[in-house]
């Protein structure tokens, strides 16, 4: 039986410029992230890899076609909707963890709670939970300078999945560390991924991680086609 999708992208279009300087990133491209799938984004640098990341979890808006998030299409809702799908239902992680410097482990995941409006003590208990199962919860008070890399990305990855998103977009969240540390992380956001049934689309240079998700898409002519 096919699982929903919770993203998906119908003849999207994304280009930048104008005329003879226009440089087209997606030309007519399709996707479909099924519930629970773990999909990787496989190409080369400079190849679109992160504007489609952009486009699909609604930080840029597409030239054509149709992104839909569990089934609702985004192309007509104001900069509030998208906002709040992106706070909601969308977890982002970079290769650079962008965490507050000023707060702690714990404090930077809290973060997307409170701004959601949860209450400090219901946070910061779920902040914890998230910590303790990225292997880091003996960290909780540390700020991000006081914390490893590969730490540093554990953090990040438990902020972005605090607000219990349906999916995650990743983009070389192990692009920065050295490969033992990038399997343990992989590691980790594997087991998060598997179990909260979350449906992720992560860019990767990494075969052998690739190789480990269900399966591997890459860019073509600004197409998104399976190899």
């Amino acid at each position: 039986m096919t699982q929903p999708a919770t993203l998906e992208l119908r003849t999207v279009e994304r280009a930048y410029g104008e005329g003879e300087h226009r440089l087209v990133i997606l030309d007519g491209a399709d996707f479909r992230l099924a519930r629970g799938e773990m999909v990787a984004l496989v190409a080369p640098s400079g190849a679109g890899k992160s504007t489609l990341l952009h486009t699909a979890g609604l930080l840029e808006h597409p030239d054509g076609g149709e992104v839909l998030v569990a089934g609702r299409q985004c192309s007509g809702l104001s900069d509030d909707e998208r906002t709040a799908i992106r706070r909601n239902e969308i977890g982002f992680v970079y290769q650079f963890h962008h965490l507050l410097p000023e707060f702690s482990a714990l404090e930077n995941v809290m973060m997307p709670q409170l701004v959601r409006g949860l209450g400090d003590a219901e946070a910061r208990v779920r902040a914890m939970q998230l910590l303790d199962y990225m292997k880091i919860g003996a960290r909780a008070e540390h700020r991000p300078a006081e914390l490893s890399g590969g730490e540093q990305q554990r953090v990040a990855i438990a902020r972005a999945v605090a607000n219990a998103p349906l999916i995650l977009l990743a983009d070389e969240p192990t692009g920065n560390l050295d490969p033992a540390t990038a399997g343990y992380v992989f590691d980790a956001l594997e087991a998060l991924v598997r179990q909260s049934g979350l449906s992720a689309l992560i860019a990767t240079h990494n075969h052998d991680l690739a190789a480990r998700m269900d399966r591997r898409v890459t860019l073509e002519k600004g197409r998104i086609v399976d190899f």
